[in-house]
């Protein structure tokens, strides 16, 4: 080829990419446009019009920003992670329901998130489906607390640190059985069943939802007696963004003392850890119900008494009492005194200053207005899986674990006891099936920094350490939470496609025998597959 020749043909290759990347400016732009004519004439705009200001795409300068307002794992924030078209976010009920109207109309494929702590990104990132659009319901956050009727209305944009403090204004003596981690999206959050200090005594969150507001497929919004009582069943700990978009719960709030007892005791292997955790598996279910201890465990360096620093595990025991510290030193004495709890490791305080406490992310002392900042300030990219024991992981399997466990940078993992209420609470109630015969959930995370280079050694380190916990886990199914969501379970490979048979690998573990009825609700109020993600529930097929 000639010079110029080749000049030529460069400059056309050039001029082609321009045009085709003007091209997707003016696609992205049209269809923009066309959402926000067709959401406008679908709104209630008396009180509240649409303006420039809920509408975000990579050409706004706060796109970016507000895309990584709530998104937890950094993993889904790479460079190379697809990104929305828009951020459409909303302020006004009537709002979204024009999403899903308009999003139908213009065949714009929506996710959409309250707190953005989907351990998978699939709130707010699409691996199947492009072009795609976030509809997020962070302005949608109110809270109405009705102590005469112990309950509150939370809007779904609410984080769940803002639930409690709202219901600690109007009362020292009552409290709500959700998450410990308080910058948590209630709307997503109760969806997959949401667990936390109080569930030994007092169930899930979903347990304790007496009524909710979703949008459905065809854009109404629906109550429970408007819904009906499957659909009701389903959104209670089915998982997120398979059936409707939450607007609101209705929750049952729940008596707490006026004083409540917190403690943290930490050993080390040296110090004993491996017998006392494997002590802690045989009695932790079967404690005082007022009671809840889990274990923290982490990689730490101590420095011996030849001046040296090793790595070893700690393991932290955090715990909630709901009484005083009096009654807890008599229950402790009497059921797990090998953990040698002092009248000094003892804290009382108030419920909600007790939130604070078992959160982890405040230091000592923290005031509880903090819980009112919404967002999470620490992120990470992360890996997560979680596992259900029914039988005591002997000492020889935790020193697997544990060798295991120090190969890895920053690994955390999180034992979280069952029993009390757990058990009593049948496995058919809502679609969260972990119950009766739980001693206590694992959640395994890797940790990690260094951007996205080092993702797949910590992804691989995370995903041998599961398979070296299979002896000691549930089987048929090996059981998983599916708030902390794990593609590795299995996901949808090809868009809007999704055979029954696939979607029942991750089903049946996230919700065993219940992963039937919620497609059966699937196929009655989504058969089109209108609300999907990798992970969702699928409809049944037409000729079925």
């Amino acid at each position: 080829m000639k010079p110029n020749q080749s000049k030529f043909m460069a400059l056309w290759r050039i001029s082609i990419l321009a045009l085709f990347l003007l091209f997707l400016q003016l696609s992205a732009s049209s269809t923009l446009d066309n959402f926000i004519k067709c959401v406008s004439l679908n709104s209630d705009l008396s009180t509240l019009p649409l303006s420039n200001t809920v509408f975000f795409t990579s050409n706004n300068s706060s796109f970016i920003s507000v895309l990584q307002s709530s998104a937890q794992n950094l993993r889904y924030l790479f460079p190379s992670s697809p990104k929305p078209e828009f951020i459409f976010t909303p302020l006004d009920d009537s709002h979204v329901q024009a999403a899903v109207i308009c999003s139908k109309q213009l065949g714009i494929h929506l996710r959409f998130r309250s707190g953005g702590h989907d351990y998978e990104g699939l709130s707010y990132v699409s691996g199947i489906e492009t072009p795609f659009a976030v509809v997020d319901l962070a302005n949608l956050r109110s809270v109405s607390v009705d102590i005469a009727h112990n309950t509150a209305w939370i809007q779904a944009g609410a984080t769940i640190g803002e639930v409690y403090y709202r219901i600690s204004q109007k009362s020292r003596v009552h409290g709500f059985p959700a998450g410990l981690c308080t910058t948590l999206g209630i709307g997503g959050h109760i969806t997959g069943g949401a667990y936390g200090s109080m569930m030994r005594k007092y169930g899930l969150a979903a347990d304790n939802v007496v009524d909710a507001r979703i949008v459905d497929v065809n854009g109404r919004i629906l109550d429970r007696a408007g819904m009906g009582e499957d659909l009701f069943w389903a959104i209670r700990g089915g998982g997120g963004a398979s059936f409707g978009i939450i607007l609101w719960w209705k929750i049952k709030l729940v008596p707490v003392p006026a004083t409540v007892t917190v403690f943290t005791v930490s050993k080390t292997l040296e110090q004993g850890a491996t017998k006392l955790l494997y002590r802690w598996q045989q009695l932790v279910d079967k404690l005082d119900e007022n009671l809840f201890i889990r274990v923290l465990i982490q990689p730490v360096s101590i420095t011996t008494n030849q001046n040296i620093t090793e790595r070893t595990i700690s393991t932290s025991y955090q715990a909630l009492f709901l009484g005083g510290s009096n009654r807890l030193l008599q229950v402790m004495l009497k059921s797990f005194p090998e953990l040698g709890l002092t009248r000094k490791d003892c804290v009382e305080m108030s419920w909600i200053e007790s939130v604070v406490y078992i959160s982890t992310s405040y230091p000592s002392g923290t005031p509880s207005e903090v819980l009112l900042q919404g967002k999470t300030t620490s992120k990470a990219a992360f890996k997560a899986k979680s596992d259900f024991v029914r039988n005591p992981i002997p000492e020889t399997g935790l020193e697997g674990f544990w060798a295991r466990f120090l190969e890895e940078d920053t690994p955390l993992t999180i034992w979280t006891p069952y029993g009390g209420m757990m058990s009593r609470i049948p496995e058919s109630a809502i679609p969260f099936p972990h119950r009766k015969g739980i001693i206590f959930m694992i959640q395994y995370l890797s940790l990690w920094f260094d951007g996205e280079q080092s993702t797949e050694r910590h992804v691989n380190w995370i995903r041998k350490l599961y398979d070296y916990m299979t002896p000691y886990v549930s089987k048929y199914p090996r059981e998983a939470y599916v708030n902390y969501r794990d593609l590795d379970l299995g996901k949808i490979n090809k868009k809007n496609n999704t055979s029954l048979m696939e979607a029942s690998v991750w089903g049946s573990k996230y919700f065993k025998n219940n992963f039937k009825r919620l497609v059966c609700v699937k196929t009655k109020v989504d058969p089109g597959n209108f609300f999907r993600h990798e992970q969702s529930i699928p409809p049944l097929p037409h000729k079925v």
